[in-house]
């Protein structure tokens, strides 16, 4: 007993790490990996591999929550941009549904990490790597930071988001699909950044993104895992996903907040000092 209470406490915690991380720009796999190296949870790898992306529905399900307005494309009331005036085309919302179509362009760069998923994970998935990312895009946000600090942002809102900036900012998802410590928040807020979009959009876009692969990486991992779990691991796994998302309403709504006075140069730092302290605390032990 006390040791499925100590487990428990495990689960407790990554689910905090989880939902952390998965929205600061600073690498929710990469944290989860260095974590599991320190605590680890008593489970198979197989099971662990599982984990540490399906409890990332519990912080998919934040940002429906907290942005269910924004992006539920149906329904009368408070429709802006209706698809028709009357009719069934009254409760369409046209320019949510241009925002999904959008969000699902950005999506196509990600289906080559998932065609190559193992692969990657066996080549990739190491505090070696990890922390490299962790310092290379910190040294991004900087450098960007610095670059648009007396530029006007081109792009004020989503909306403005055309389909071709929507698949370049895809391509640098896809970069943090390959190497963990990149981080998918991460990499997609410096290419938004990067080619003029304002922090707020590129915030939210990113946010609305991780929907559709946040949950089909979920899926991929579940059907891969068999869906054959015991009682306890699938405790574990429900822990885990209740945690990231009461983590993940705080952590949002922080954000979103922040960045309307601040920019995202702390996050570099922090991923910068991140990033050395793991290559020396590692290449120790």
């Amino acid at each position: 007993m006390e040791l499925n209470f100590i487990e428990i406490l495990k689960s407790v915690l990554f689910g905090i790490v989880e939902g952390i991380t998965e929205w600061l720009p600073i690498s929710s796999t990469g944290h989860l990996i260095l974590l599991n190296e320190v605590v680890k949870l008593d489970a198979s790898e197989e099971f662990f591999s599982m984990f540490e992306v399906v409890i990332q529905l519990g912080a998919i399900l934040a940002v429906v929550a907290l942005f269910w307005k924004q992006i539920f494309p149906f329904g009368k009331k408070e429709n802006a941009n209706p698809l028709a005036k009357q009719g069934i085309g009254a409760y369409i919302k046209k320019d949510i549904f241009q925002l999904w179509f959008k969000i699902a362009v950005a999506c196509v760069p990600a289906l080559i990490a998932v065609k190559f998923n193992d692969e990657l994970e066996e080549l990739f998935y190491n505090y070696q790597t990890v922390a490299a990312a962790l310092i290379v895009f910190g040294v991004a946000f900087i450098w960007i930071e610095n670059r648009n600090k007396k530029k006007v942002p081109r792009v004020e809102n989503l909306m403005e988001i055309t389909y071709q900036l929507a698949f370049i900012i895809g391509v640098f998802q896809l970069v943090a699909a390959v190497f963990p410590g990149t981080s998918r928040s991460g990499a997609t807020i410096v290419g938004a950044l990067l080619f003029g979009v304002s922090r707020t959009a590129a915030a939210e876009f990113t946010f609305f993104l991780a929907i559709p692969v946040m949950f089909g990486a979920s899926l991929l991992k579940l059907v891969k895992f068999g869906l054959t779990f015991t009682t306890w691991e699938l405790l574990i796994l429900l822990i885990g996903m209740a945690t990231a998302y009461l983590v993940s309403v705080f952590v949002i709504r922080f954000l979103m907040a922040y960045i309307k006075k601040h920019d995202f140069k702390v996050f570099g730092w922090y991923r910068i000092i991140l990033g050395i302290t793991v290559f020396l605390v590692f290449s120790v032990m």
